[in-house]
């Protein structure tokens, strides 16, 4: 069983900095593409920023600059490290990946529970 366990949200005031991670675990063969995506009041999911295994990373227009998405694979993690965060920034953030489990000939997309993301002063 894969999971994918956020952890790095909470509150920071505007112009603040938060880094969050996302640790994946379980029966995991390798791991492609890794990304960061969020929700915010009454809007709908959308892409923050992804990296691939050879560390190619795309970015929202919206974060560009001001975000840094990483990752470590010996421990299947992916980083999102926010500066300069703006109120319109608050939202929930999922991490997302696609992994291929042992075993399996695919990869498969799993996301994670989310971890929330408010900036306000």
């Amino acid at each position: 069983q894969v999971q994918l366990v956020e952890s790095g949200g909470g509150l920071v005031h505007p112009g603040g900095s938060l880094r969050l991670s996302c640790a994946a675990s379980g029966s995991i063969f390798s791991i492609n593409l890794m990304g960061w995506y969020r929700q915010g009041p009454g809007k709908q999911r959308e892409l923050v920023a992804t990296i691939t295994n050879l560390d190619s990373t795309n970015y929202s227009d919206s974060v560009k600059g001001r975000f840094t998405i990483s990752r470590d694979n010996a421990k299947n993690t992916v980083y999102l490290q926010m500066n300069s965060l703006k109120p319109e920034d608050t939202a929930v953030y999922y991490c997302n990946a696609g992994i291929k489990e042992i075993g399996v000939n695919y990869h498969q997309t799993y996301w994670g529970q989310g971890t929330q993301v408010t900036v306000s002063s």
